[in-house]
């Protein structure tokens, strides 16, 4: 029984250390799946941060840069938004050529619509004028030919004449004098005419040549100009020559500029 007892103890004992042994060993195994940290040496950690410190700044100059153009642009549209027309000023040279290219464009360049009647009322006066002249001139021309030539069938001269008049061997030559004057008469006009269209087409572009020149021209206080009687003393000392030593009334005329 005791030998029992023996062998049961030693059985236990040597369980108990088997047992103890073996949780050691497993409390001193590294498993494979467990989290391993791994530091990174303290050079390549401030590369990465001043490589990172670039880039963000490379990115904010290109936005700023971005941002600049985008002010400028919005800039120059407020600009021209908000352009001061009361300041504007007419070029002479633009005024010139427009003027050139189209009667009364100058004018309108220059904003003095009040002249655009003037001009183009001149211009079309001028223009049926001559044409007008220049239909009278072909007609009397055509009547002094056929009545001068020996053709009976070429009478073009009798709706000129009075109601029950006619041309006769007696009073031929007088109504040839006549149709050759009045033949003249309207050439001269129709030249006149053509003169005044071109004249009035000349005067509209210096018009606006001058009006645009003009544009900047200072008018203010210190330009004046002033007439006022004066009484002239013949023992003045400005007046050299005076036969009868007397006073004289007159006009003095003074320009501040």
């Amino acid at each position: 029984m005791k030998q029992l007892q023996n062998i049961f103890h030693a059985l236990s004992l040597t369980l108990l250390l088997a047992i103890a042994c073996t949780a050691t060993t497993r409390a001193q195994v590294v498993y494979d799946d467990s989290i391993k940290i791994l530091y990174p040496k303290a050079d390549s950690v401030i590369t990465i941060l001043n490589a990172e410190s670039n880039k963000v700044e490379t990115d904010f100059s290109l936005s700023s840069e971005k941002v600049l153009k985008l002010n400028k642009v919005a800039a120059k549209d407020s600009t021209r938004l908000m352009k001061d027309w009361s300041k504007w000023r007419p070029k002479p040279k633009k005024a010139l050529w427009l003027a050139i290219a189209l009667p009364g464009a100058g004018q309108i360049y220059n904003r003095k619509y009040w002249k655009l009647p003037i001009f183009y009322g001149g211009i079309a006066g001028c223009v049926y004028a001559m044409t007008w002249n220049n239909q009278m001139y072909r007609d009397y021309q055509r009547a002094y030919i056929d009545i001068t030539d020996d053709d009976p069938n070429t009478q073009s001269y009798n709706k000129f004449l009075h109601l029950g008049s006619k041309v006769t061997e007696e009073n031929k030559s007088f109504y040839q004098n006549l149709f050759k004057k009045r033949k003249d008469r309207y050439r001269r006009w129709r030249d006149l005419s053509i003169f005044t269209t071109v004249a009035v087409y000349a005067l509209s572009v210096i018009d606006a040549y001058v009006d645009a020149s003009l544009s900047d021209f200072d008018i203010s206080d210190d330009l004046s100009l002033r007439i006022a009687p004066v009484v002239m003393n013949g023992n003045s000392p400005t007046i050299k020559t005076n036969l009868f030593k007397s006073s004289a009334i007159g006009i003095v005329c003074s320009l501040t500029f």
